[in-house]
């Protein structure tokens, strides 16, 4: 606090010099008793050091000093006598001074201070005021220019940069930005003193003023006002506004990327810039390395302003850039459609229906069928918003066809409102003279319903007509009692499992069938559980067998986490137990005496005198049963873990295919987590662990949610001691991995994935340390 003493001094100086007085009329702004410190008293007889470390008397009368100064426009009256003095070449080192203090004025008085600090110096306070002062001092510049005098604005300039690097744009612009889009309007030396002001903000802050009026700008009309041809003039900026806002982060919501690129649309001379963003957006958007290695919500943020810039582009800037377009259209849709992620593939469909639309005007355009949701919709009214014309809103007496003009009509006393839609009719009328419905609908009331086809009794005859000639009515009888036909004749399915398995995996759909998908599955989930292991073995060898799609590969991985789950389910035999029982709370009864139950009044007076010294809340009882899935759970997952490194020519999970071993991997975790407790758990988390260790440096996505995904499976089903055991080494080798994966990962998902293995490493390191030894 003692430096800055000084530099109160000379500002109280500047302040009655810019208000035509001398250095002696600084006594106006003191206090009537001197009371300063000792380096300014010299009759003060306190310590010079020591005054100043608690808020001691001199130190609140200085307060009281600044704060008049501030509450009395002495800033303004300080930077407007700087600026004059700018104009002659005042000392750099002054001015230096005098913009490090007041900036920081409130974090030197708030360190002094602590918790007695005067509301007008707390941040939230001094910098719209600040600002307000700004708007003072440019009114004076700008009667100045108009007087014809010389003056300097380069240290508002500063002011205004420095404050916004310091974290507090936000309130100053809050107040700089109103006052400054009403006075630029209609007044051009307005406007270009504006321009001024941010164009003598030096580079090193650039980037901060720039975003602040990018933010806090109503719309890009206003935003072109303030800034002019600030992108043009200055390459600091060019590059904030082309590059650091666009393709560097992806924090800006959608109203702020309309203002950013409406800004370069409005003017022809940075139109040149909107095309230039456009063009390395569509480069970012079709680079299959981007698809891969960037977030979701940056691959959003890229698509938003492509179709921003789409929606400003003229016919004339479409046809010379045309065939630019289409080829980064076609690279960038069979990038995303590549894409293992739904959200992906459906930002691709969405900007490479919005490019074929503009670029083939004439011609068909490209049509994707994808699910309807907020986030596609505001897509695509991206595209549409800038390219509708704007509504003209009519008079009311020339608007005869409006709504309004149709509900007076029809509220008129004698009018018919009907006359207008009878006109309309008999216009209409000619057409509908050809037309069909005059013709005697056929009498169907005799007619009786046919007689519905009698569905098999036998596994063996559901086969016949699963393989056999077409018969369609049968055909989908069968599909439709095939599962309880498998539950009821467990010993004849056991016979021909493996046939019936192979039967449904290669069964397509020979007619239609709403639920055709759904009842293939669960027919082919039912015959796994009730002959498991000659099941598993037929299905975990046809995945790595030739001739099969990738829908069946999918398909055999999905009934074996179905069959898993039935199976390690307990499921008491004979007789189920009541699944419900009473809680024993006191409930209340009736106020009738003679409707309530006598037993009931008993059990609570019981329960009301009964002391307990413990009671937990009564549970319903659990059902026993052993683990069916446990002694067959290695006939599940070995098999599928085992040759996921050997490609065939139709079928590389470590290639092309890796959507399959993204499901790959969430089956082998899910088939972990069902054999947990089980003898074969602590195997089968070794063998998981391998296969994690092999991939985590994969780049997709989707895969590493599925490793991560066994890990948490393997740190949840086997035991810890085993886990100590068995995989000591690799557990500190996946710990180091897990947390590169929580800091740097693109994705969101293995970021929250990471995390939550690390929590429980860490929950399993306390469990070991408080277990006895």
């Amino acid at each position: 606090m003692s430096d800055l003493l000084p530099v109160v001094q000379s500002i109280l100086y500047r302040m009655n010099k810019a208000l035509g007085t001398g250095m002696k009329s600084t006594q106006r702004f003191l206090p009537s008793t001197p009371s300063f410190p000792c380096s300014w008293d010299r009759s003060c007889q306190c310590n010079s050091s020591s005054c100043l470390k608690v808020p001691s008397f001199c130190l609140v009368k200085i307060v009281d000093i600044l704060e008049q100064f501030l509450r009395e426009g002495g800033l303004s009256a300080l930077m407007w006598e700087v600026c004059q003095q700018q104009a002659q070449a005042a000392s750099p080192e002054l001015q230096e001074t005098l913009l490090n203090k007041v900036v920081c004025l409130p974090d030197h008085l708030s360190n002094k201070l602590q918790g007695e600090n005067l509301p007008i110096f707390l941040p939230q306070n001094y910098f719209p005021l600040l600002g307000t002062e700004i708007i003072q001092v440019l009114q004076r510049i700008s009667d100045s220019l108009r007087g014809g005098l010389d003056c300097s604005i380069s240290f508002v300039s500063q002011v205004l940069g420095k404050v916004c690097v310091h974290g507090r744009r936000k309130e100053i612009l809050s107040t700089l930005v109103p006052c400054l889009t009403d006075l630029t309007k209609s007044d051009c030396i307005w406007q270009r003193m504006c321009w001024r002001l941010v164009e003598c903000v030096p580079d090193r802050w650039m980037e901060a003023v720039v975003c602040g009026f990018v933010q806090t700008a109503p719309g890009a009309d206003v935003l072109s006002r303030l800034l002019g041809n600030l992108v043009v003039k200055n390459k600091k900026a060019q590059f904030v506004v082309t590059q650091k806002l666009l393709l560097l982060q992806y924090s800006c919501p959608t109203a702020m990327l309309q203002n950013l690129l409406g800004y370069l649309a409005l003017d022809n001379s940075r139109r040149f810039l909107l095309i230039k963003v456009l063009q390395e957006l569509m480069e970012t958007w079709a680079s299959s390395s981007a698809v891969k290695h960037s977030p979701v919500e940056q691959q959003l943020y890229i698509s938003k302003a492509i179709l921003i810039c789409l929606s400003h582009l003229k016919d004339v800037e479409i046809d010379s850039h045309r065939q630019e377009l289409f080829t980064c259209m076609m690279e960038g849709m069979k990038c995303h459609l590549d894409s293992n992620l739904p959200r992906i593939r459906c930002l691709g469909m969405i900007v490479a229906e919005s490019i074929s639309s503009r670029i083939n005007t004439d011609g068909p355009i490209l049509k994707f069928q994808y699910e309807e949701d907020d986030e596609t919709r505001e897509l695509k009214s991206l595209l549409t918003q800038m390219l509708s014309p704007p509504s003209v809103i009519s008079p009311p007496d020339e608007g005869k066809d409006s709504p309004s003009a149709v509900t007076e009509a029809e509220l008129k006393p004698g009018r018919k409102p009907l006359a207008a839609a009878c006109a309309v009719s008999e216009e209409g009328s000619d057409s509908e003279l050809d037309s069909d419905d005059d013709f005697i609908p056929y009498d169907m009331s005799a007619d009786k319903e046919l007689k519905k086809t009698k569905a098999p009794l036998y596994i063996r005859d559901c086969i016949e007509v699963l393989t056999g000639p077409e018969d369609m009515d049968k055909w989908e009888a069968t599909m439709r009692v095939l599962e309880t036909l498998i539950q009821r004749n467990t010993a004849a399915t056991q016979e021909v499992s493996v046939e019936l398995a192979k039967v449904l995996l290669h069964l397509e759909e020979k007619t239609y069938i709403d639920d055709f998908v759904e009842l293939r599955q669960k027919a082919l989930v039912t015959v796994t559980i009730t002959d498991p292991i000659p099941v598993a073995q037929y299905l975990t060898s046809q995945f790595y067998s030739m001739n099969y799609s990738l829908r069946q590969r999918m398909d055999i991985l999905d009934v074996l986490a179905l069959a898993a789950q039935e199976l390690s389910r307990p499921k008491a035999p004979g007789k189920n137990k009541p699944s419900s029982i009473q809680t024993p709370c006191i409930q209340i009864l009736p106020g009738s005496d003679s409707s309530k139950d006598w037993r009931k009044i008993v059990d609570e007076r019981i329960k009301s005198k009964t002391r307990r010294f413990a009671k937990g809340q009564s549970q319903v009882e659990l059902v026993c049963a052993p683990n069916k899935f446990s002694s067959v759970a290695g006939h599940f997952f070995f098999p599928l873990i085992q040759n996921f490194d050997r490609p065939l020519v139709t079928f590389d999970l470590l290639g092309d295919d890796h959507f399959v071993l993204g499901r790959l991997a969430h089956t082998l975790a899910i088939l972990l987590y069902f054999a947990v407790n089980t003898v074969v758990a602590a195997a089968m988390g070794k063998a998981l662990l391998e296969f994690v260790w092999a991939l985590r440096f994969h780049t997709d996505s989707y895969v590493r949610q599925g490793l991560l995904s066994c890990i948490s499976s393997t740190l949840l089903s086997v035991p810890s001691d085993r886990l100590l055991e068995d995989v000591t080494e690799e557990l500190v080798e996946t710990q180091a991995w897990l947390a590169d994966v929580a800091e740097k990962d693109p994705d969101g998902d293995c970021r929250r994935l990471a995390l939550q293995n690390l929590l429980l490493m860490e929950n399993l390191k306390k469990k070991l340390e408080t277990a006895p030894s």
